[in-house]
């Protein structure tokens, strides 16, 4: 299992966006993935439990991967959070 805080820097103002393409990503890959905000865990491949996170730029999440590809899910996860 890897852990990685990751500081959300994705633009303000762009409604649910970046968290669906959160959700598509995570998506791809077959490690179980969960995102932990505000003492709240959720599976990042959900979409509606994502969305109940509230996420805000300039906060930081904590993302859980477990599984065969889990090194590149907390990668590809961290570019989408960083997206401007």
């Amino acid at each position: 299992m890897l852990t990685k805080r990751i500081n959300i820097s994705i633009a303000e103002n762009q409604g649910a966006r970046p968290v669906a393409i959160l959700v598509q990503v995570a998506s791809r890959f077959n490690c179980h993935i969960d995102v932990e905000y505000n003492e709240k865990k959720v599976n990042a491949k959900s979409i509606m439990g994502m969305m109940s996170l509230g996420l805000s730029p300039g906060e930081d999440v904590i993302v859980y991967a477990d599984g065969v590809d889990e090194t590149q899910a907390i990668g590809d996860i961290e570019k989408c959070l960083k997206k401007s």
